[in-house]
């Protein structure tokens, strides 16, 4: 995955990042040196050796945004109706779970409930990524659960139950077993 694992970069970054190669294109032109452009620009030897073959071939052009890798199906008014849609709740939408929350496949659904377009269910990761959304596990606890007998368990039954640890004693940095000695 591109740029720390994000998944791409937002078009409000991708118009940043633009900027820095056209600065790079400019320094190209002044007949800066590679070390000299990396470390003013704040980027690796291996970008602007990268960004200096494309200038060479096509100029400042080359190193225009070629915009993102993949067209997002979802307009800018669908993208916030969906957002609305997603801050209230799943069972707003027909789950039952509550607990549970959105995962990839609910969110894929209801996507295709709203907007008739299809996603898949790694597309639907990288839509949310590149809109700041983020993967949270919620905390999963029956209702059923009794604080109260878990404090007590763990004070009287699991000391009785556990194994206690060896002591130290002096054993071989053999490989061999000491038996075979």
């Amino acid at each position: 995955m591109r740029y720390a694992q994000r998944g791409g970069l937002r078009p409000v970054e991708q118009v940043k990042r633009e900027a820095v190669r056209l600065e790079a294109a400019k320094r190209f032109e002044a007949g800066a040196g590679t070390a000299q452009v990396a470390a003013e620009l704040r980027v690796t030897d291996r970008s602007v050796r990268r960004w200096r073959a494309a200038w060479r071939h096509g100029g400042a052009g080359a190193l225009a945004s070629a915009g993102p890798m993949a067209v997002e199906r979802l307009s800018p008014q669908q993208w916030q109706r969906l957002e609305a849609e997603l801050k209230r709740g799943p069972l707003a939408h027909g789950f039952d779970d509550e607990e549970q929350g959105w995962t990839l496949k609910r969110v894929k659904l209801l996507i295709g409930r709203l907007f008739h377009v299809g996603y898949t269910v790694q597309g639907v990761w990288r839509l949310l990524r590149r809109h700041g959304w983020s993967c949270q596990v919620p905390v999963r606890r029956a209702l059923e659960r009794d604080e109260e007998a878990i404090e007590v368990w763990k004070a009287e039954v699991w000391p009785r139950v556990k194994v206690p640890r060896t002591t130290w004693a002096p054993t071989s940095a053999s490989r061999t077993k000491a038996a075979s000695r």
